[in-house]
């Protein structure tokens, strides 16, 4: 019989990918392998029970047989020796189906019961086991999963206690549950030869006793065939126990030798780190970001193949490519929910991923494998040795974090040195277009000395203040968060545009002038500069909330506006000529001057690869404040416009009104004069005199009249 296919025991214990892979196509072979023997145990059950439909039966037991080379077993499909001892049965039963008579008793003990054996005990007895594997790989994924959710506050020491011992207990009944498991389905592969051989060699063995035409059916050759078949079925018996033997021989061993190994967090002092691999597997927990403050964790199988970075989930096939080490920087990181993780940061720094190992001393040895390969390290011919001289000075296996200057260097051109005091030799690293700055055009652009700010600090807000105290609002109270003192209606005022952006902040300093974007270029050599003279690497993340009224600087965790710069007060916005990441704007602040200029400042952030989407985004913020404002002022315009014409209206009713009361005393004093000839000369007179002063009361125009009518 040719070699059959096995599971690796030894390999329980890691429980990789691959491993549960092959054991899917094991339990495959299993269920198909169960399927086939019902169906020939119906068959040789029909020839048991019923006389009359013997040759019916024989002749489908022969159609099945001559079926089991089209059968797809993931494992043994392709046997040969099988098939073709298969196919001279299924020749010989064919020339017996018409012949051949139930007997009962022969056919009882020598076809029904190992076929019967095999379905109810052994079949049973592997359904039994893949149950059992089922509820012992679910628990262990439940304990793995409470144990990596153990927080590092000392309180939780009993939590802590618990979930290490439901996880020995979980991962200790998985592994001896698989070994078993795995036991059995190698077994199964011999079975199933002696499951399907056995009762065809009984049945025939009781054809010849019974029928006294052996002479005729019965051939020498067949006779011969028969008795191979019999000694092929007792080496592939005695093949069976003595791995048999051996597999339980193996699983004993590896329960002595894997029990310390069941700890989730070994002892380090007991177990050393190895600090010269490069190559590693195991399982970890990926971070993966929902939103903009949380995220979810999730559990891989993860590999390094040469340079590269693979995960693989459980059931896949094949690995997937996660990031590209060689020249990668890998860190220990404190995450706040979780312990045991690090960050891996590519080599152009565009992409960045967060591991959990499950314990420290994996932690550390992860770290030390991905910064030896980092080093490539495992391209040399023998490259343990190699990483044990790289390593024997390091106490511990964590990579510092790059100078700003390194990680900069290949995307912005060399600055050159300049001494300390002055900036005589000073000249302009940005721009492959521009000529070298001069001394007196970089002193007329950022002053000599000027300090530079790498903290996020609000003078926006303090300006603010001062310009609520000029104007009568000194006494409303500031906020403790750091978020701007503006009104609430301003704030809840809707906006056109919403963009938000990732941004990285590296400093700001005061400049000169906001003319030309050369301050801007100034600006972030200096403070590039100063971050790599003074190893300054740490950068304040936040997300910049682009709008038509404001630049406002937002904290990830806490949704607390750290700064607000109000965008008409953004003169200039420009991002690095060659390295589109780096992106600065000037800021015009209100109310401040200095020499009889105002005072402006240069911030100076990085963002992911969005330097010129953000200068855009700040453009059409402009622009679409600008427009609105024309538009406020061409409505506020016309409104002025409108109550003029109304004020001229109402002049021009009011003359119209004081024209037609004249004409109606002139129309009275008319009519009064005419009975009375002798007194209206002087009558006119007094009347006239009266109609010519319109401001006089009421009372000496009354007497008036009363003279003119005596």
């Amino acid at each position: 019989m040719p070699g059959i296919e096995k599971l690796p025991i030894e390999e329980t214990l890691e429980d990789s990918p691959q491993t549960r892979s092959l054991l899917g196509v094991f339990e495959e072979d299993a269920a198909a392998v169960s399927n086939y023997t019902s169906q020939l145990y119906s068959a040789m059950k029909r020839i048991y029970d019923a006389q009359n439909e013997l040759s019916t039966a024989t002749h489908l037991t022969s159609k099945l047989l001559k079926e089991y080379e089209k059968q797809r077993f993931p494992l043994g499909g392709d046997d040969e020796v099988m098939t073709a001892t298969l196919q001279q049965f299924t020749q010989v039963i064919d020339e017996l189906s018409s012949c051949h008579a139930v007997l009962s008793t022969q056919l009882a003990d020598a076809m029904m019961f190992p076929i019967t054996q095999f379905k109810e005990k052994d079949l049973k007895e592997m359904l039994t086991l893949n149950e059992v594997f089922a509820l012992a790989s679910n628990d262990h994924d439940i304990a793995i999963n409470k144990y990596s959710r153990l927080s590092k506050r000392r309180e939780n020491e009993k939590i802590k206690i618990e979930a290490t011992e439901d996880l020995y207990t979980s991962r200790k009944k998985q592994h001896q549950t698989m070994m078993h498991y795995f036991c059995a389905l190698n077994t199964l592969q011999y079975k199933k030869k002696i499951a399907l051989l056995e009762p065809l060699l009984g049945y025939m063995q009781a054809q010849i006793n019974f029928f006294k035409m052996g002479s005729e059916h019965m051939t020498q050759q067949l006779e011969e065939f028969l008795t191979n078949i019999g000694s092929s079925v007792q080496g592939v018996r005695r093949e069976m126990e003595t791995e048999l033997e051996t597999m339980h021989q193996t699983i004993q061993d590896l329960e002595v030798a894997s029990d310390s190994l069941y700890l989730p967090d070994p002892d380090t002092k007991i177990f050393n780190i190895n600090r010269n691999l490069t190559r590693k597997t195991g399982y970890m927990n990926t971070r993966n970001k929902t939103r903009l403050v949380s995220s979810t964790w999730e559990r891989h199988y993860y590999f390094t193949q040469g340079g590269n970075l693979m995960r693989q989930a459980r059931g896949d096939v094949a690995g997937g490519l996660v990031m590209d080490l060689d020249n990668c920087t890998v860190m220990a990181v404190d995450c706040e929910d979780r312990r045991y993780c690090f960050q891996i940061t590519a080599f152009d720094g565009k992409k960045a991923v967060i591991l959990q190992a499950e314990c420290k001393k994996e932690c550390e040895e992860w770290i030390t494998t991905i910064n030896n390969i980092s080093k490539r390290i495992y391209l040399s011919e023998n490259p343990e040795e190699l990483a044990a001289r790289v390593n024997q000075s390091a106490l511990e296996a964590v990579t510092p974090s790059p100078s700003f200057q390194q990680r900069h260097e290949s995307l912005r051109p060399t600055v050159h040195s300049r001494p300390h005091p002055s900036r005589t030799s000073s000249s302009s690293s940005l721009g492959s277009e521009s000529a070298a700055l001069s001394a007196m055009s970089l002193d007329s652009i950022v002053a000599p000395d000027t300090p530079i700010q790498f903290d996020i600090i609000s003078p926006v807000s303090e300006d603010l203040s001062n310009q609520a105290k000029t104007s009568g609002q000194g006494t409303r109270r500031t906020n403790p968060f750091g978020e701007s003192g503006e009104s609430k209606t301003e704030e809840s005022e809707e906006s056109i545009l919403h963009q938000l952006f990732i941004v990285r902040f590296l400093g700001s300093m005061e400049v000169k002038t906001d003319e030309t974007s050369d301050v801007i270029y100034e600006t972030m050599r200096q403070i590039l500069a100063a971050r790599a003279i003074h190893n300054i690497f740490r950068m304040t993340e936040s997300h910049l909330l682009v709008t038509c009224d404001c630049l406002k600087l937002i904290d990830p965790q806490t949704q607390v506006t750290r700064l607000r710069f109000p965008l008409q007060n953004v003169v200039l916005c420009a991002t690095h000529k060659e390295n589109k990441r780096l992106f600065g704007f000037v800021l015009r602040t209100a109310g401040s001057r200095i020499e009889g200029r105002p005072v402006s400042v240069c911030y100076v952030f990085e963002s992911n690869n969005e330097g010129e989407k953000i200068c855009d985004s700040v453009g059409l913020a402009k622009q679409i404040a600008f427009h609105s404002e024309m538009d406020r002022r061409a409505t506020d315009k016309q409104k002025e416009l409108d109550r003029e014409k109304e004020r001229q209206l109402k002049e021009l009713n009011k003359q119209k009104q004081i024209e037609k009361d004249l004409e109606e005393q002139s129309r009275l004093i008319a009519a009064s004069s005419r009975p009375n000839q002798t007194g209206g000369e002087g009558q006119f007179v007094t009347l006239g005199s009266s109609s010519q002063s319109e401001d006089s009361d009421a009372g000496d125009d009354g007497k008036k009249k009363k003279e003119s009518e005596a």
